[in-house]
């Protein structure tokens, strides 16, 4: 990317952080609003939550790996391509590395894509295609993420990168790269 249009890309990043109030993901990173919870349920979890969450390009923001107890539902809203980095609970079955952008018949990329309770999750600003080009549209992407019942601290596991690495020998890598 240009560096006009890098600064570009900057201040509209900034701009949807300001936009949305959205504040720094502890941990996990990124920045996030929770847009809606539910009511409370009897357990104290809210039926649903919704979240609106921003990442960019800088090396050090993306989305941690980490797993929830229940299915979580990601939608792509504006901006670049997000390579999500799935790693099932079983430990041996084939990693996934599906794509949340906006194009949906030309690179397969997806709107909508629920991960299954139980699985690892991490996620990163996909900024040029696999040739170098950059075909991204901006060094950040815009994306949500929904829950049913809702969100709570207390479901939220941090992924451990030595450990993952140990469970998934063959992607020790991508791991590392997506673990805090």
């Amino acid at each position: 990317m240009r560096p006009g249009r890098r600064d570009e890309a900057r201040a509209t990043a900034e701009a949807l952080a300001a936009h949305f109030g959205l504040e720094p993901l502890p941990r996990e990173g990124g920045r996030f609003r929770r847009l809606w919870a539910g009511p409370e349920l009897s357990d104290g979890r809210p039926e649903g939550s919704a979240i609106v969450m921003l990442l960019t390009d800088a090396p050090d923001d993306y989305c941690a790996l980490h797993r929830l107890p229940n299915d979580e539902v990601w939608h792509y809203y504006l901006g670049a391509p997000l390579q999500l980095v799935l790693l099932p609970p079983e430990g041996t079955a084939a990693v996934d590395t599906p794509v949340l952008g906006p194009d949906v018949l030309g690179a397969g990329h997806q709107v909508q894509l629920t991960v299954p309770a139980g699985t690892w999750m991490g996620a990163r600003v996909m900024a040029s295609g696999a040739d170098g080009a950059d075909r991204s549209g901006g060094a950040w992407t815009l994306f949500g993420c929904t829950m049913a019942p809702g969100y709570t601290d207390a479901g939220y596991e941090h992924g451990d990168a030595e450990a993952l690495a140990r469970a998934y020998p063959r992607h020790a890598r991508l791991i590392r790269e997506l673990a805090r």
